[in-house]
């Protein structure tokens, strides 16, 4: 696993987004771990090896802007609604 470099976009229906984030909650983390989890989970995942490595990778890490992962999903919702909220005012 390395660090968080890329970003994906999705769409889902509004009853896998309730499920994504009634099991975030549940497990007490955010939408995207559990979506990143499900993808290794399916699709394979990091060796331990690199798992050590991006936690050494991260502690590593100083200056700069980091947010916790909760502050990061509502910025990012937060957007979201924003963009919604925007094309429906053009399609109005």
């Amino acid at each position: 696993m390395h660090m968080f470099g890329e970003r994906l976009q999705i769409l889902v229906s509004r009853d896998q987004r309730r499920r994504l984030v009634a099991e975030a909650k549940r497990r007490r983390t955010s939408v995207g771990a559990v979506i990143r989890e499900a993808i290794d989970a399916r699709l394979g995942g990091a060796t331990s090896e690199q798992r050590l490595r991006a936690v050494a990778d991260i502690r590593a890490m100083r200056g700069g802007r980091f947010l916790p992962p909760d502050a990061l999903d509502r910025v990012v919702e937060e957007e979201r609604d924003q963009a919604i909220q925007t094309d429906h005012r053009r399609r109005g």
